[in-house]
């Protein structure tokens, strides 16, 4: 398929899946950032996934995440030249420059919102090169939060297992996410007691049960604070019946509205924890084979 075509296709697909859900999608907002990563989608290999989430913060968007060609080597770079996002001074502008200076990155990914525009950039790293916090603390750029909390990731086994950075232009913060976490991480008393250690609401049940199934998770931290910002417990899955909960409305009304492209349909399910209370997302894979990335 070609670049062009590729990208029509996934226009097409968005327009129709936000037109579904109810969420305004304009071309002047959607197409820009598609043009700009246009070298992503003549190819098989790339992985297109939309998300949608419950809480207020995330009312009336479509969030779409496409992993980018491997020889487009700064995403951020394209979308500040395709004036996607303005310049800034603020570390966030600084901080996916440092983390690819210090530690060889194997894939990148953007997300951008139908209604919102050009949000996160991705640093993958291999399953068999999962890096260390303490790679990535020291970095002038890095939330201060991230060496704050090193002793919390080396008790629980998670001080090597940084699999992701993600960079949130939008809204100034950074997740990282830890692969091949040790499983005792997802059991209920442990939740409990991480989300009590890093000042979060107390888990619900429905919470609790789904962290059962957890393959991975992640932390989310600002520059504003020495504190986790949120952290999020997430499920893969091919059928939504067979997890351990009822979803929510949202989120069916989400799984009827988005197609699914060819291959087997997956879905990552996840709950994020903050101090004032926990929300609910879904990720619908539209391109995604058995061995490629995934997002959480």
């Amino acid at each position: 398929m070609s670049e062009t075509a590729g990208m029509d296709e996934l226009y097409a697909v968005i327009e129709r899946s936000a037109r579904t859900l109810g969420v305004p999608c304009a071309p002047g907002t959607v197409r820009p950032v598609l043009a700009a990563y246009a070298d992503a989608f003549g190819h098989d290999a790339t992985v297109v996934a939309f998300r949608v989430a419950t809480s207020l913060r995330h009312a009336g968007e479509l969030d779409c995440r496409f992993t980018t060609h491997p020889g487009q080597r700064d995403p951020y770079a394209v979308a500040l030249a395709a004036g996607l996002t303005a310049p800034t001074d603020h570390p966030v502008g600084a901080v996916l420059g440092q983390v690819q200076g210090r530690s060889r990155v194997a894939g990148h990914g953007v997300d951008f919102g139908v209604a919102g525009g050009f949000k996160k950039v991705y640093a993958f790293f291999t399953p068999d090169d999962l890096q260390k916090v303490a790679t990535f603390a020291d970095l002038p750029a890095m939330p201060p939060a991230l060496a704050a909390h090193d002793g919390l990731f080396e008790r629980h086994g998670l001080a090597d297992r940084v699999g992701v950075v993600g960079v949130d232009y939008h809204h100034r913060t950074l997740n990282v996410y830890f692969n091949d976490v040790p499983p005792h991480l997802f059991e209920p008393d442990t939740i409990t007691e991480t989300l009590h250690e890093l000042g979060m609401a107390r888990p619900s049940e429905h919470m609790l049960r789904l962290g059962r199934e957890a393959f991975g998770l992640y932390v989310t931290l600002n520059w504003d604070s020495p504190r986790v910002e949120r952290i999020c417990y997430a499920v893969t899955t091919s059928d939504l019946a067979a997890l351990p909960v009822r979803v929510e409305p949202e989120i069916e009304r989400f799984v009827r509205g988005v197609p699914a492209g060819d291959g087997d349909r997956k879905f990552v399910y996840g709950v994020a924890v903050a101090p004032g209370g926990e929300y609910y997302k879904l990720e619908s894979h539209y391109r995604w084979k058995p061995g490629m990335m995934d997002f959480i």
